[in-house]
């Protein structure tokens, strides 16, 4: 588990886990989120929200992973631009420490 601030003031505090993380990573939710200028302000949660809300509308069945990224984090009372920011940079020095591995990775390792 990891906590990040969710506002300036470092008063407001969340949790992430391993599998939110993950989530982040299968969906891409931080490709090109923030744009050239890499500013985090209440538009980028926005359309953040709005592509979270988009995929679970189109996603089918398999989207519990993303159902529950949103109720524990997109979707918290208290996320703020702030936390959002945050947690891209969590995001950020996690998939440094947590390289993606391919499916035919994790099915060796599955066999194995």
């Amino acid at each position: 588990m990891y906590t990040i601030e969710l506002n300036e003031k470092g008063s407001r505090r969340l949790e992430i886990s391993d599998a939110n993380l993950e989530t982040i990573r299968k969906y891409a939710l931080f490709q090109g989120l923030a744009g050239s200028t890499g500013v985090v302000d209440e538009t980028v949660l926005n359309r953040l929200k709005m592509t979270v809300r988009s995929l679970l509308e189109h996603g089918g069945d398999d989207t519990k992973d993303l159902l529950a990224l949103c109720l524990d984090v997109v979707y918290h009372e208290r996320m703020k631009p702030c936390g959002l920011r945050n947690l891209m940079t969590l995001y950020d020095s996690w998939t440094a420490t947590h390289p993606a591995t391919t499916d035919g990775e994790q099915n060796a390792a599955t066999e194995a």
